[in-house]
């Protein structure tokens, strides 16, 4: 851990969720940029998850829509019962796309949600996702794409989506706080900043007492 507090986002590109939790995401990164470790992993929800038809997604879009008084209506276009639809293909894209740019990078994940949540592309069609990632950071689409179906990248998907589930929590996104004495907080299905921003406080306040303590009397005693 390079910082004494960490967070990890777990994010499915489409969960609209997700989508709305973004702000709060951005905003805790900013706030604690140089103090906190900010993290995201995917955790790819199951196939019994996702809507059985856009009339069924429209129908959740707007309860959540309405739940965060939204100015827009998220777009179920991306629904897509064909059997070429792959669900976890823009997910994996996501995770790929972090190869060639940094594993902290973030602009493939958000581009991706955009155009599945808010355009309504069929991004379960895998050449769709690689399109988006490769217009939005300039990417190459054939080692991307290759990337994506690797097994590697197959594996630390399944890898990070069986991490979240050891949380026992089903709910994204989900936000996980550890400090470097131990603490750990999981929210699960939380949207605003402010607990996630009030818990961070209270991490970084008692990981700071206890560098004062070290500093002034060293590490406890062997016996």
């Amino acid at each position: 851990m390079s910082a004494a507090v960490r967070a990890v986002y777990y994010v499915e590109i489409f969960s609209s969720w997700c989508h709305w939790a973004e702000p709060a995401w951005a905003a805790l990164k900013a706030r604690y940029t140089g103090r906190v470790e900010f993290a995201w992993k995917i955790a790819l929800m199951n196939r019994p998850d996702f809507p059985d038809s856009a009339a069924q997604c429209d129908w959740f879009y707007r309860r959540s829509g309405l739940h965060v008084r939204s100015p827009y209506m998220l777009n179920s276009g991306w629904v897509d019962p064909s059997p070429e639809n792959d669900y976890t293909a823009p997910n994996r894209v996501a995770e790929a796309a972090r190869d060639f740019l940094g594993a902290d990078d973030e602009r493939v994940r958000l581009a991706l949600a955009h155009a599945a949540l808010r355009e309504g592309q069929r991004l379960g069609r895998i050449d769709e996702a690689v399109a988006v990632a490769s217009a939005t950071a300039g990417l190459p689409p054939e080692p991307l794409r290759a990337r994506a179906d690797s097994a590697e990248v197959r594996a630390r998907v399944a890898a990070s989506t069986a991490e979240f589930h050891a949380h026992q929590i089903g709910q994204r996104p989900a936000f996980v706080l550890t400090d470097t004495i131990g603490d750990k907080a999981v929210f699960s299905g939380l949207i605003q900043p402010e607990p996630l921003a009030a818990t961070i406080e209270a991490m970084l306040a008692d990981t700071a007492a206890y560098a004062a303590y070290a500093a002034h009397h060293g590490p406890p005693p062997s016996a």
